[in-house]
């Protein structure tokens, strides 16, 4: 199952003029029995990592804990079709994004065996096109 919204108030957006620059740090009361896997970088994740990285993420903690994301894909991305002329409008939507932030927290994972939650945020952070890093107290 991807990561796609049920319903939103407009069928296409504009990326505004700091589309890709977004730079904000994000504080969260962060638990001490968590593992989180925060972004050092500022970017775009696809609805189709994420759903990736859910599975990879899953396989390893299976029911030992919990995975929680932080982020949802709301923004879509419209793309027309190779050889098509330019004009009759915008093309449909191809995909939809989540832009992430610096500083922010991605997932986390309630566990009582830290290592497992590690292991899988350390695997998970190969599908990530962002730099990411893994927090646990």
């Amino acid at each position: 199952m991807l990561f796609i919204p049920k319903n939103s108030k407009f069928k296409k957006q504009h990326k505004k003029n700091n589309f890709n620059k977004i730079n904000n740090n994000l504080t969260l009361k962060l638990n001490s029995s968590n593992v989180y896997l925060k972004a050092l970088s500022f970017g775009r994740v696809t609805s189709k990592q994420l759903t990736s990285i859910r599975q990879t993420i899953n396989k390893v903690i299976k029911k030992v804990g919990k995975l929680r994301f932080n982020v949802f894909p709301h923004t879509p991305i419209s793309k027309k079709p190779k050889e098509i002329r330019m004009g009759k409008g915008k093309g449909s939507v191809d995909h939809w994004i989540s832009k992430i932030k610096t500083g922010q927290i991605i997932c986390e994972i309630k566990t009582d065996s830290s290592s497992k939650a590690i292991k899988a945020l350390n695997l998970a952070r190969f599908r990530f096109p962002l730099k990411t890093k893994i927090i646990s107290n």
